[in-house]
């Protein structure tokens, strides 16, 4: 039986220790800005433009390296694992915040991030502070340059890296980890995890993971291991008959919300919460009835789905797991940049949907849950993106696009962009250098009961969301 509580955690072994120690005495940054400094100088394949996906760039026996010269942190604390194209870090929130309200001290490792970088690296929904990330740089700076002589690991790499020792100091009691890009040759899927959760998988990353929804729930479907019990959603056939040969070939249990699992939501209005969804969910051992799902939109009551039924099945693993409290801890789940109102006068919202299927939710979302007149979208997305399809979903709910670009390296052009949106939907659009121009435009053009909506990539709503933040400056100086 897994124990409850803040301190159970496994401990650093003597042997452990001593070596933690070695590379502690090393002081390569005095300070947190000289340390951060040389992470953002490691290769970043979420900045770059073009990336190769194969063995050498995403390398796990790079990742493995590593991990080994720090002394294998990352099993030294049980995990989860959560993989797919949308909904991960909506999943893996709500199931950490529902194991941290049964006491557990939970460790969250996500990526991207939207403002601070320490929020990728999170234990009971509190980030790392600058102190400990510096700490964890001067302790993994020596065997990083050792590494980088041959083979120099990436930004991503080293962030997985710090977030394990992280959890190992801190002694987590589990810890929740969000693959990054795909999940077969991902950083993260060096861990050893008692449970894998796979959300809703779509096309996206196509440079990276392919074309078609059969080749990226192959790379998706990578993260499961033998004999680790397999949790999904409701997915394509075309995926869903990918990710079940793969558990029969790793000799797993593969097991299915809305099939494996009674599941079903219902969408209504209250006084009390507005507009929202309940779900219910039964399993042989848990019954949540009419719960009302934290976050909007369809696709969240089916990642809460998930989360719920992955939460039971940690119980039959040994987790001591109370409704009640869980139920709370749901409760309290708020995600910044799903859906979120960042300004009031003009309303404006940002949400992090990057592909097709995120954008069609959203718009489906919007129309349940907030009342408008008119809707301008802002639209700014990745040029390794499915763009035709976002274009494509976008027509059915936005009243007038301004398409700008974010300060990613990644960005699509935004007259490239708008040629595209004519080309295919037939409708006029507009087109800036800049999101201030685009606020500006945006602006100009909405009344009281308009709504604009920001979205299609994490960068872009990243600087929306820090533009908005609480300023002397005005928000809709042209920038």
């Amino acid at each position: 039986m897994v124990k409850t509580g803040r301190t159970t955690g496994k401990k650093l072994t003597k042997k452990t220790s001593s070596k933690v120690a070695k590379v502690k005495s090393k002081i390569a940054f005095q300070t947190y800005e000289k340390a951060i400094e040389y992470l953002f100088k490691r290769t970043d394949y979420e900045k770059e433009e073009v990336v190769r996906y194969n063995i050498t760039t995403f390398s796990l026996e790079r990742m493995e390296k590593l991990l080994s010269l720090l002394g294998n942190p990352h099993v030294k604390f049980p995990t989860v694992h959560i993989a797919g194209t949308k909904g991960k870090g909506s999943t893996a929130t709500m199931l950490a915040r529902m194991l941290e309200a049964n006491n557990y001290k939970v460790g969250l490792y996500t990526s991207p991030h939207l403002l601070n970088l320490h929020e990728r690296i999170t234990i009971n929904s509190e980030m790392i502070s600058e102190e400990e990330m510096r700490d964890l740089l001067n302790r993994v700076y020596e065997p990083v340059e050792k590494l980088s002589k041959t083979d120099p690991p990436t930004f991503f790499e080293i962030m997985t890296a710090l977030a394990f020792m992280y959890f190992t100091d801190k002694a987590v009691d589990i810890a929740v980890i969000e693959t990054g890009l795909g999940g077969r040759l991902d950083s993260t899927n060096v861990i050893q995890p008692k449970l894998v959760g796979i959300t809703s998988l779509s096309i996206d990353h196509m440079m990276q993971l392919g074309d078609t929804i059969d080749k990226i729930a192959m790379e998706k479907a990578g993260v499961m291991k033998r004999g680790v019990p397999v949790i999904t959603v409701q997915q394509d056939p075309a995926a869903m008959s990918i990710l079940k040969a793969q558990a029969l070939s790793v000799k797993t249990d593969l097991t299915v919300t809305g099939s494996d699992i009674d599941f079903s939501y219902r969408f209504e209005t209250s006084r009390e919460h507005g507009p929202h969804t309940r779900i219910c969910l039964t399993t042989p051992t848990s019954k949540f009835e009419h719960l009302r799902v934290p976050l909007h939109g369809k696709h969240q009551a089916i990642n809460c789905g998930l989360a719920l039924a992955m939460l039971d099945k940690l119980r039959s693993l040994g987790y001591n797991i109370d409704n009640e409290k869980a139920t709370v801890g749901l409760s309290k789940v708020s995600m910044p940049g799903r859906m979120e109102i960042i300004y009031q006068d003009p309303r404006i919202m940002i949400d992090a949907a990057h592909n097709a299927a995120s954008i069609r939710a959203l718009i489906h979302a919007i129309g349940q849950n907030i009342p408008y007149d008119s809707m301008i979208v802002i639209f700014g997305c990745n040029s390794d993106k499915d763009i035709i399809g976002m274009l494509k979903e976008l027509q059915f709910g936005a009243d007038k696009v301004i398409f700008t670009r974010s300060n990613s390296p990644k960005a699509a052009s935004p007259s490239d962009l708008a040629d595209m949106y004519t080309e295919i939907c037939g409708k006029m659009c507009q087109y800036t250098a800049s999101l201030g121009q685009a606020l500006q435009i945006a602006n100009s053009a909405v009344s009281r009961e308009d709504l604009i909506c920001i979205t299609g990539s994490f960068y872009l709503i990243g600087q929306a969301k820090l533009r908005f933040q609480p300023q002397p400056e005005p928000v809709f100086t042209i920038v």
